[in-house]
């Protein structure tokens, strides 16, 4: 590949990435994503030591250490459009020379982790307890700007959900995969289902406050899809995208969120901060036995 350009990856004065304003030594192999910047700190709190502390804009960083496990967490902000940014430079750091600006030889691949809150579409599944994205819709259009070959798995349930839509939904949506390994590894018996990455929070999940909805049999579409033993179980805004941008540029993603309300029941947590810190305890257990 030809030397990247500096307007196409631009770097800060001192060589950092621009956006996250990080330094290729900055960042541990696994890389835990949420969305709040200010839940970096609720993460971090559990590390044993802290070795950096980095800040611009939304992006927040720490990267410290559990035992001998070197992590990394970072806040992306709302929305696949950050995602984008974030999945973007964090490839950059690993696997281009940013002094040459090339390509390395050798590529990593990085272990990214989202820990979300997120509300379930279905009445089964309870408020206040954790739940894996095995796979997630995505409803904005980040993946159709990059060139991206699904599974025949994937291809089939996305010609069956776009089927299902209804006639005023005028979107494509695409679909994106968890990594197979990581949901060996880390799933633990814990509820899965295909997540949908909204492009917002209100009429996008079907939430109607004062505006008008122009799709109103959405979210009903949504709820009542079923393929292949597979359904819908819980909407949100990154996961699809984090999938996406993994699986283009060679990463491993997983999804887990943290399931604060439930749209059927219209049940909402009481305790949505506890709740959030039991299971960040959770999954930097289960992270500590990555490889």
């Amino acid at each position: 590949m030809s030397r990247i350009s500096e307007t196409d990856l631009i770097l800060n004065a001192d060589g950092s990435v621009y956006h996250l304003n990080l330094l290729p030594g900055d960042i541990a192999g696994t890389v835990i994503t949420v969305g709040d910047p200010e839940r970096v700190g609720e993460v971090s709190k559990y590390f044993d030591r802290i070795e950096l502390k980095k800040s611009k804009r939304e992006f927040t960083t720490h990267t410290g250490y559990i035992g001998d496990k070197r992590l990394t967490v970072l806040s992306t902000g709302i929305g696949t459009d950050n995602i984008d940014i974030v999945l973007n430079e964090l490839d950059a750091l690993v696997n281009i020379d940013l002094a040459s600006r090339h390509p390395k030889q050798q590529l990593q691949s990085l272990n990214i982790i989202r820990i979300g809150t997120s509300g379930a579409i279905q009445a089964d599944i309870p408020v206040d307890t954790l739940l894996i994205s095995t796979k997630a819709f995505g409803m904005d259009t980040l993946l159709h700007y990059y060139q991206h070959d699904g599974s025949e798995e994937e291809q089939q349930l996305l010609t069956a959900f776009k089927a299902g839509l209804p006639m005023a939904y005028p979107f494509s949506p695409y679909i994106a995969s968890a990594d197979i390994s990581l949901l060996e590894t880390l799933s633990k018996d814990t509820p899965q289902g295909i997540t949908i990455s909204a492009p917002g929070f209100y009429a996008p999940q079907g939430r109607e406050v004062r505006a008008r909805l122009a799709a109103p049999e959405l979210t009903d579409a949504i709820q009542q899809f079923s393929f292949g033993g597979q359904r819908i179980t819980n909407l949100e805004m990154e996961t699809a995208g984090i999938y996406g941008m993994a699986s283009v540029l060679g990463h491993k993603a997983i999804s887990f969120n943290v399931i604060l309300a439930n749209r059927v029941t219209q049940t909402l947590s009481t305790q949505p901060q506890q709740i959030m810190d039991t299971f960040i305890q959770v999954i930097l257990e289960r992270l500590t036995t990555l490889k």
